[in-house]
């Protein structure tokens, strides 16, 4: 199977120009200037893409989502079918899902459970991330088996006590052992054990309305947690990334960081880009629309926005990311009314980030090379994909997005293909979309139709390498 991508504009996290590409099988084999075909006959075995007047980019890579994740009593309404043909949809190619460490079990159950969950569903290439919930002895040494098995970052929690919470000596250990390995570990930086005492207090003075999700989280809780962890990895002299980063003086905790050269890494989210605290708050008469934008981190005032964009020009953020996890508001966001704390924490939205985020650049926030850069090639190049995935080069593969800055797209759930019964950015219109997808080098979405041979099974485990940056 050949394909010939013509005319477009190839943006890559550094350059920009006009080239034809093309690809044999599964893998990028050539750029060429257009002028060249002259010289270079197009034979009828090859498919032809028309692309000028559109950008050609390498495949969207989301580090960060939870497909048929059990939690607060439900699991989530995607599953590695449903949420993969939809980030296909969205221009996303590959993405990084968690699998779970459950407490006193080992982690290859854990990984073995999350595989058992993706092969023969996943429209789309994936790998995994493991959540640790315990470092002891057994999980320690266990870890050399999951970088062997390319399953090459771990994340740990400060938060949820009980089910995910690991205290410091815990983290600090598990950093050792990931700087022995050359792995990484990611962390979600909020601490949770006097969130719970605020909860708790909440609930108790009657306050159960979804928005004390929000007012129970503080964003101080976010910068105390995320010191806490660059402390921690500073003392292991090993580096440590952030997930959904979404506060300012969070930020400020990782900008000191980097200002003193220590490895420290940062993603954030659309929803801390676009969304803001006043969303948890719903509707007059209607408080509970709100439940459809509990998610944790929780949604900040608006002024965060701003800082959130700066880090991104700045580079003190890395990468956006989407912490997908959605729940229906029928039968699962509901089993948190009259009880904010009993909300399933989650948002859908790895279908929308690429539009989300190109709106960033027409609203001159970002470059396209850094739309580029946070949505692929960072993520590549810290989670051990790089040269394979997060670039248009020869010998890649051909992951590509062809990129039509002229459609625009509604982002109502009825034209969206995540199977979640609402969408947070209901109404809103964002001014480009993909005409065509190409997962190793098969179109697999084109002008928003699906139309792969196949879907279920298409998608290939992804073993990563060790952190390389």
């Amino acid at each position: 199977m050949k394909t010939l991508i013509k005319d477009g504009t190839v943006v890559s996290a550094s350059d920009s120009f006009v080239a034809d590409v093309w690809i044999d099988g599964d893998k990028i084999v050539g750029m060429t200037h257009p002028s060249a075909r002259a010289t270079m006959p197009v034979g009828p075995d090859v498919t032809q893409i028309d692309a000028k007047g559109q950008y050609v980019i390498p495949g969207g890579i989301d580090c960060h989502t939870h497909m048929s994740l059990p939690f607060g009593g439900t699991t989530a309404s995607d599953d590695f079918d449903t949420g993969t043909v939809a980030a296909a949809h969205g221009g996303t190619t590959t993405i990084v899902d968690f699998a779970i460490q459950s407490k006193g079990s080992s982690m290859r159950a854990g990984l073995d459970a999350w595989h058992a969950k993706a092969e023969g569903k996943a429209a789309i290439d994936y790998g995994f991330h493991m959540i640790m919930t315990e470092a002891n002895p057994q999980t320690l040494a266990e870890m050399a088996d999951m970088v062997r098995e390319g399953v090459t970052s771990f994340k740990m929690f400060m938060a949820y006590p009980g089910v995910f919470l690991v205290d410091d000596q815990q983290i600090f250990r598990a950093m050792l052992r990931a700087g022995e390995l050359g792995a990484l570990i990611t962390m979600h930086a909020e601490i949770g054990l006097p969130i719970d005492v605020l909860v708790q207090r909440a609930l108790s003075e009657g306050h159960t309305a979804p928005v004390y999700h929000a007012l129970t989280r503080p964003e101080v809780a976010e910068a105390t947690g995320t010191e806490r962890a660059i402390a921690l990895a500073e003392m292991a002299k090993v580096p440590v990334y952030m997930v959904h980063l979404s506060a300012q003086r969070a930020l400020a905790r990782v900008m000191e960081a980097r200002d003193r050269g220590l490895p420290t890494y940062a993603e954030t989210c659309p929803q801390y880009l676009f969304l803001t605290e006043d969303h948890l708050r719903g509707e007059p008469g209607n408080e509970w629309k709100g439940a459809g934008y509990v998610a944790t981190p929780p949604l900040r005032p608006k002024h965060h926005h701003d800082h959130l964009w700066r880090g991104l020009q700045n580079y003190d953020l890395q990468v956006v990311a989407t912490d997908h996890c959605p729940f229906c508001m029928k039968d699962q966001k509901e089993l948190g009314r009259g009880d904010f704390s009993k909300i399933p924490n989650g948002m859908p939205g790895v279908e929308t980030r690429l539009h989300l985020l190109w709106e960033g650049v027409t609203m001159g926030k970002i470059s396209m090379n850094r739309f580029v850069e946070i949505t692929s090639t960072a993520p590549a190049k810290i989670f051990g994909m790089y040269g394979k995935k997060g670039t248009l080069a020869i010998g890649a593969d051909a992951d590509v997005v062809v990129w039509d800055p002229k459609k625009s797209k509604r982002l109502d759930q009825a034209n969206l293909h995540m199977n979640v019964d609402y969408s947070p950015y209901e109404g809103h219109t964002v001014p480009g979309s993909p005409s065509h997808v190409l997962s190793r080098g098969e179109v697999v979405v084109k002008d928003d139709v699906w139309v792969a041979k196949a879907k279920q099974g298409r998608g290939q485990f992804l073993r990563r390498g060790t952190f390389g940056l």
